[in-house]
């Protein structure tokens, strides 16, 4: 039995969950989200609270699956997510200019990447940047994007993170 499927979500006050043709609609402040539900999964909406049921036996891998992606909808239209991302290393640094990322990560070039529609991303410093949105998916992998240009290395420390994120270090040679 899914415990995560069975959970109940409530509604905040300015968001409306609609479902037209096997897709959920999340609307809030913050805009609109799309899903297609997963087959063999029905969605009710009573009032303020949404349920997920399956219809058979089947569909109980994706049950709880579905119920986090409605949840995490709905948190993203009401709230929004955010990914912090610091860069280190001597000249390296992050540059925002309009929808293009230019990341000077000691290539013989600069990495430049355009910002996906939906994102936007902030400069805090020259090493520090923050993606947001609204959408969990697209924040994370956006930011794993940037984090895949020069991962961090494990003997200096050198690359790109996450904020949160800690590097487990080597010793490295030892002198004999």
């Amino acid at each position: 039995m899914s415990r995560i499927g069975n959970r109940i979500i409530t509604i905040p006050e300015g968001v409306t969950v609609e479902v037209n043709d096997n897709v959920v609609t999340v609307k809030g402040p913050k805009g609109t989200l799309e899903q297609p539900l997963l087959k063999d999964i029905t969605i009710k909406i009573e009032g303020t609270e949404v349920t997920l049921e399956r219809k058979n036996e089947n569909a109980k891998a994706m049950h709880g699956t579905m119920n986090s992606i409605i949840n995490n909808m709905i948190i993203g239209v009401t709230k929004g997510y955010e990914k912090g991302l610091e860069i280190v290393g001597v000249g390296y640094r992050f540059n925002v200019q309009g929808s293009k990322l230019t990341i000077n990560a000691g290539y013989s070039h600069p990495v430049v990447i355009n910002v996906p529609q939906g994102l936007t991303v902030e400069s805090v410093s020259n090493t520090e940047i923050t993606v947001k949105g609204i959408d969990k998916v697209l924040v994370g992998e956006f930011a794993a994007n940037i984090r895949k240009v020069r991962q961090p290395e494990p003997y200096k420390g050198k690359g790109i993170r996450y904020k949160d994120e800690h590097i487990r270090r080597k010793e490295g040679k030892k002198a004999a």
